[in-house]
């Protein structure tokens, strides 16, 4: 499919495009007013929104709780994307808050230590350690017995399936989880020819499409410092030995996205675990367009079928059990 014409318009307005002259400060900067250009549209409103904080490895996690009046309710824990370097919970406030709305779920949204400040592993131990104490104090989120969901976008979607890995060596019941354009194996820093001919998407989509594989090579550079760490599963969760016993899945990726084909590698790879997938491919559409909605029509009613094949899946029988 073309590419949708509504998401053409806006890629000459979105930010992290000047990758020589990027920096963490200025990265930063630029996806918080990318945020701020739509304080216009008025924001979804769950029912309460509250910013608190859980216990994490390195000090308190700050996190923003979404509620809606369904109680008990599911709990998603959300980590936001922004290649692990760039994101907030502002960033991504919108998102969390229609999560919240369209799953009648309470969503907590996980704002990780982020490189180069914190490089590799200290995102993944604070969105592990958020998954824990959620788990651990449901009765305070969405209620005690009730499904946790992992969720997450791009490098928030990477800490998510890391997550869920980690969940199921230990003692952590996840009812499913939401990958969305995830990043899900980092081996070779987005360089390696050999590993970028895995990824044919990496070459059709290198440029042009808002995402691009220079920024992803910068992202990889920050998050890990030593190469030989993208082989480690809590990063690359492709690379994971076995996915067999992961929760029910949605996963969804672009078609114009250079991530495309490791995300869909990923669910391959799930399926022959014996995992359930619900896949969706966003003909026509780029990386980011979950928060493109307002601006593409096509993108606001993809988002809107993922959410509702989670929704499905969280409230089918034993979802909880």
């Amino acid at each position: 499919m073309p590419l949708d014409a509504d998401i053409a318009r806006i890629i000459p307005l979105m930010p992290l495009q000047d990758v020589p002259n990027m920096t963490p400060v200025n990265a930063r900067e630029s996806m918080r007013a990318l945020a701020a250009a739509r304080n216009d549209i008025p924001l979804p409103d769950p029912g309460s929104v509250n910013d608190t904080t859980l216990p994490g490895p390195a000090g308190d996690i700050p996190v923003r709780v979404y509620r809606t009046r369904r109680a008990p309710a599911p709990t998603v824990v959300y980590y936001h994307g922004g290649g692990w370097v760039a994101g907030d919970l502002d960033t991504h406030d919108r998102a969390a808050r229609t999560l919240a709305i369209e799953l009648d779920c309470t969503v907590v949204s996980v704002h990780y230590r982020r490189p180069p400040e914190a490089p590799f592993p200290a995102a993944f131990d604070d969105a592990l350690a958020a998954a824990r104490q959620v788990a651990a104090r449901q009765s305070e989120f969405g209620g005690a017995g009730q499904p946790l969901v992992v969720a997450g976008d791009s490098a928030g979607g990477n800490l998510a399936a890391a997550v869920a890995l980690a969940a199921r060596d230990g003692s952590l019941k996840l009812a499913a989880q939401l990958l969305i354009y995830p990043v899900t194996d980092v081996v070779g820093h987005y360089r390696n020819p050999h590993a970028n001919h895995r990824f044919p998407s990496r070459q059709q989509n290198a440029s042009g499409y808002f995402l691009s594989m220079a920024v992803m090579q910068w992202f990889a550079d920050h998050y890990l410092p030593e190469p030989g760490q993208a082989h480690d599963p809590r990063v690359s969760p492709l690379q994971a030995a076995s996915l067999a016993g992961l929760p029910p899945t949605v996963l969804c990726t672009a078609q114009y996205d250079p991530l495309r084909d490791e995300g869909q590698a990923y669910a391959q790879a799930l399926r022959a675990a014996g995992v359930r997938v619900i896949e969706h491919h966003g003909a026509g559409l780029i990386h980011g367009y979950f928060g493109m909605g307002a601006a593409s029509a096509a993108a606001a009613e993809e988002s809107r079928r993922v959410r509702a094949d989670l929704r499905m899946l969280i409230e089918s029988p034993g979802a909880s059990s």
